[in-house]
């Protein structure tokens, strides 16, 4: 158990701080997450909340050999793989995604999403609904950024948004989304690497931690009087956040898999830890820490998933290295959510930044196409056992109920309790900005 030295700082119920950060610091050494959490269930101090987890799918995912098989189009078109039935009738979907299909009373397949402005590849689309173009200084923030400023944390020692995105050879591939205007303080925390190894105090008092604060305070005072431009906006959220990590357990623990259940660790599996190519990682365990953050108190978690931009070999790709660990890691995360009482309070989206093109090409595989794409959509209380949208025969252009990328995203916030195209955000010029754009509404098939 770890535990920090220091003055006793009584409380107003008659423990001590010092009594707090030994309790917070059991989960280290016996307690798991969830019996904290039930502890905390059965003192009523724990309330719930909604909360969003994103997929981003990295390069882009061909929407016709996923969700929206052409199996009436030509060859050259049509492509490899198969559709196979789902457990709704009607729906049909890969047959590399068997689990998926097993599950999808519990999903919404995105048949006909738009708005990617151009081909080139970016993650922004997918974390804002708009495009880099004509920006306001600082740029749009995204959603998991807005949620922050607008909701701020559930919990002191979780930030409100997290993001497991490596970084990638691609700098957008390794993106969480960015926090835009909104500054630094509301930018997402990332786990990945050293970082989690500096989430406890090493051998540092409580005394020693409150010179070092009052001093770094004082030096922070005298930056921010002599900063005109605002670059130290954000600051003391981030030193707030900070300590906020050091004085409780309750993040390190939530990232400890070692404490979950061996049966849900296997459902999920591991995938690939290491980076594809320029791309993010196969890896499987991010979706259970994904559940783990949530369920500790994160409001947005993001996680990039592989490299999906099959140029060449596009179906082996699919097939042998990128469909089958994404079938196995989202049906075990939308799965373990319904079965823990979170799918209401959860919503889950996977998708990328565009589509693929219709016509196979000579390297067997598909090309940027902005015209375009597709999704899954899950949990969140959505009317889920439904598809929304469909493409002309070739799966070239939106044919029925084309989905912008900003009703997808205002859609989530209002799963968390945001009127995304009623809410403003202050810009630096202290401008009133919409979350993402004030003419795209939640879409009202799924709420």
């Amino acid at each position: 158990m770890l535990s920090i030295p220091g003055n006793k700082y009584r409380l107003c119920d008659g423990v001590t701080r010092r009594d707090v950060l030994k309790i917070g610091a059991l989960a280290m050494g016996g307690l798991t997450l969830p019996d904290l959490l039930r502890a905390e269930a059965s003192a009523g101090i724990r309330g719930s909340h909604k909360a969003i987890i994103m997929i981003y799918m990295c390069g882009a995912p061909s929407h016709q050999d996923m969700y929206d098989l052409k199996m009436d189009a030509p060859a050259e078109i049509r492509g490899e793989f198969q559709p196979i039935a789902t457990n709704v009738s009607g729906i049909q979907i890969c047959e590399h995604m068997p689990r998926m299909a097993k599950i999808m009373d519990k999903c919404v397949p995105l048949r006909a999403v738009y708005g990617s402005p151009s081909g080139a590849h970016d993650s922004f689309i997918c974390y804002t609904g708009r495009s880099t173009q004509n920006q306001p200084t600082g740029g749009w923030p995204a959603v998991g950024s807005a949620v922050s400023r607008l909701q701020g944390p559930v919990n002191p020692a979780i930030p409100p948004f997290v993001g497991l995105s490596p970084n990638a050879g691609h700098p957008p591939y390794g993106s969480p989304g960015l926090p835009g205007f909104l500054g630094v303080g509301h930018s997402a925390f990332r786990p990945s690497g050293p970082a989690k190894q500096n989430m406890v105090l090493q051998g540092l008092t409580l005394d020693r931690l409150d010179d070092r604060k009052t001093l770094l305070s004082s030096f922070d005072r005298f930056r921010r009087d002599a900063d005109a431009h605002g670059n130290m906006s954000g600051m003391d959220e981030l030193g707030a956040q900070a300590l906020n990590i050091l004085t409780s357990s309750r993040l390190a623990q939530a990232l400890d898999l070692s404490n979950e259940d061996p049966r849900v660790r296997e459902r999920y599996g591991k995938g690939d830890p290491k980076n594809y190519g320029d791309g993010a990682p196969r890896n499987l365990e991010h979706f259970l820490l994904a559940r783990r953050l949530v369920e500790a108190g994160a409001r947005v978690v993001t996680l990039n998933f592989g490299r999906w931009d099959f140029h060449s070999s596009n179906f082996s790709g699919l097939k042998d290295t990128h469909l089958p660990l994404f079938d196995q890691g989202l049906s075990a995360l939308i799965e373990d959510l319904h079965e823990r009482g979170l799918a209401d309070d959860v919503s889950v989206v996977a998708w990328g930044e565009f589509g693929r093109t219709p016509r196979i090409n000579k390297n067997a595989g598909r090309d940027h196409w902005p015209q375009v794409g597709g999704g899954i959509v899950a949990g969140g209380g959505m009317k889920t056992g439904q598809v929304i949208g469909s493409t002309d025969r070739l799966g070239a252009k939106p044919n029925e109920r084309p989905t912008h990328f900003a009703e997808v995203l205002a859609t989530l916030y209002h799963n968390i309790g945001i009127k995304a195209n009623a809410t403003t955000v202050p810009d630096l010029s202290g401008r009133p900005q919409y979350l993402v754009g004030g003419d795209h509404a939640p879409m009202p098939e799924l709420i």
